[in-house]
């Protein structure tokens, strides 16, 4: 692998180089107050950035679930539309631009010019000298509500900022980036709000005249019904020793919950059904929630399925289901 090519190994790396030197107490104390932001009712992504101390000890705690969350959507993305690729972008909200890593890093091949727009100077900042020589982007501070005007690109990604956001503003935001977007993904912390947020955007975008690319395998309504449960995934996040050491973590991983949409305006192949939960596997079978076309439902695959049910012990949540050389 190419070392300056984004990945999530490049980006620990230039994390790691970034905090080098910086005093773990301070990394710690910024990290604390961070911690009691993302979970309480502060915005997700809109910590009080103090100085230069507060910007690197956010990009440690959130930078690399962020990659691996929106990593998860591109890629479902991907499989959607196996043919397209953005040659531009526009991270909306993008802070130290995590989005913009894992967006490089999906088309790897021809990565597309990116725009990062966020109103925090520090964390743009930031950003452009982390991403120096690895992501191909101009950093630009815009005031992300509203009276926010984009410019047309082909991909738009909206990653933990609708939280942020009132929800005129929210509305607005995912109008104007139906507006001037050929795809658009936004991605939310895996809560019952955050899947709420997801599902107000969906429809904005399908009322727009997008089509669902991902996770559902159809444009029609959710077939859960609002406030029994919700549609979320998780993406394994790795940790290198210094993001264990500012997170105060002694595990070599952490497991990162969000939802997300991904849609699009051109021609698209959903999957014929997505799984939703966390496959159960027991003595001979592989129990399997799945979202379909004609609703949720579960499908129990044993030995008797032959390499089905191989690929099925194999399967993770949020996959595709059936295998496509099964379909």
């Amino acid at each position: 692998m190419n070392a300056s090519a984004p990945s999530a190994a490049s980006l620990r790396a230039a994390l790691a180089a970034l905090l080098d030197g910086l005093p773990p107490n301070r990394a710690a104390q910024a990290v604390e107050r961070l911690i009691a932001n993302y979970r309480g009712t502060t915005p997700t992504d809109a910590p009080v950035l103090r100085d230069r101390s507060d910007v690197a000890a956010y990009a440690a705690y959130r930078m690399p679930a962020t990659f691996e969350a929106v990593r998860g959507a591109l890629y479902a993305l991907r499989d959607a539309a196996p043919d397209w690729a953005p040659g531009t972008h526009t991270d909306v909200g993008g802070g130290t631009g995590a989005a913009s890593w894992a967006v490089a890093e999906a088309w790897e091949e021809a990565p597309p010019r990116t725009t990062v727009l966020d109103w925090a100077e520090p964390a743009l900042a930031l950003g452009r000298e982390l991403a120096a020589g690895i992501v191909d982007a101009e950093w630009r501070r815009e005031r992300i509500g509203s009276a926010l005007s984009l410019a047309d690109t082909d991909l738009v990604t909206v990653s933990y900022v609708l939280k942020e956001l009132t929800e005129a503003d929210r509305t607005a935001l995912v109008t104007e980036a139906a507006r001037a977007a050929q795809a658009v993904v936004i991605v939310e912390p895996g809560t019952p709000d955050g899947y709420e947020r997801i599902i107000a955007a969906r429809t904005l975008l399908i009322d727009a005249g997008f089509t669902v690319a991902a996770p559902c395998p159809h444009s029609g309504a959710c077939p859960i019904v609002p406030g029994t449960d919700w549609c979320h995934f998780s993406a394994r996040v790795s940790r290198s020793s210094l993001h264990r050491k500012v997170k105060g973590g002694s595990l070599p991983y952490e497991d990162e919950k969000y939802a997300y949409v991904a849609a699009v305006r051109f021609p698209v192949t959903p999957t014929t059904g997505r799984v939703v939960r966390r496959p159960q596997i027991r003595k001979g079978q592989v129990l399997l929630e799945l979202c379909a076309p004609e609703g949720l439902g579960r499908e129990t695959v044993t030995k008797r399925h032959g390499p089905l049910y191989k690929q099925a012990r194999d399967a993770e949540w949020g996959d595709s289901w059936p295998p496509e050389d099964e379909g």
